[in-house]
């Protein structure tokens, strides 16, 4: 008898061991972890690229309201009247970008006269390597002349590796250029 209740004990021992290895497969419990420890990596990858590539687009419109804004002094002869310097000019324009730029060291300012708008042509503002060309012009015109303001900054891009389309410059930036022209009111 003994040795038939040590069969039976043995056995309910295997199959406690088999219900419980049977328990574990179909617990799903830690599934919620699992799963989402699979889907976060990729989801963090999504949402840095569409945050950089937000900031991106606002720092453009910045930069372009800052251009137009700027323009005016120059359009309406209030620069030229004044005998405003570049140096001068970028100042004021710094004035209105200081959030979000690093203007006094990253801002450059290319301005350009032309006789009409059929003539104008701008050189680019960088080189084939990515880098800035720092071939600047500072020349306001005079009444009827055509100007293009532009203002150039380099953005970095931090999530260079993760959206490489955003970079299109050395070091890991992006060239914002914001441009505006016109014709010089007859001040």
């Amino acid at each position: 008898m003994s040795i038939t209740r040590a069969l039976i004990s043995g056995g309910r021992v295997r199959l406690a061991g088999l219900a419980a290895k049977c328990r574990f497969w179909r617990n799903e419990s830690g599934g919620a972890a699992v799963d989402f420890a699979l889907v976060m990596l990729p989801f963090l990858v999504v949402l840095m690229s569409i945050i950089e590539s937000a900031i991106v687009l606002f720092a453009g419109q910045v930069l372009q309201t800052a251009a137009t804004n700027s323009s005016r002094q120059i359009l309406t002869g209030q620069a030229q009247n004044s005998g405003m310097s570049a140096a001068q000019f970028k100042n004021s324009i710094c004035a209105n970008l200081t959030v979000m730029f690093q203007c006094s060291s990253g801002l450059s300012v290319d301005i350009r006269s032309f006789s009409n708008f059929s003539t104008v042509s701008l050189p680019s503002p960088t080189n084939s390597n990515g880098t800035l060309t720092n071939n600047y012009s500072y020349s306001p015109g005079n009444p009827g002349d055509v100007v293009v303001v532009r203002l150039i900054y380099q953005w970095p891009i931090y999530a260079a590796g993760l959206v490489p389309g955003l970079v299109n410059s050395a070091n890991s930036t992006r060239t914002l250029v914001a441009t505006a022209a016109f014709r010089n009111e007859p001040y």
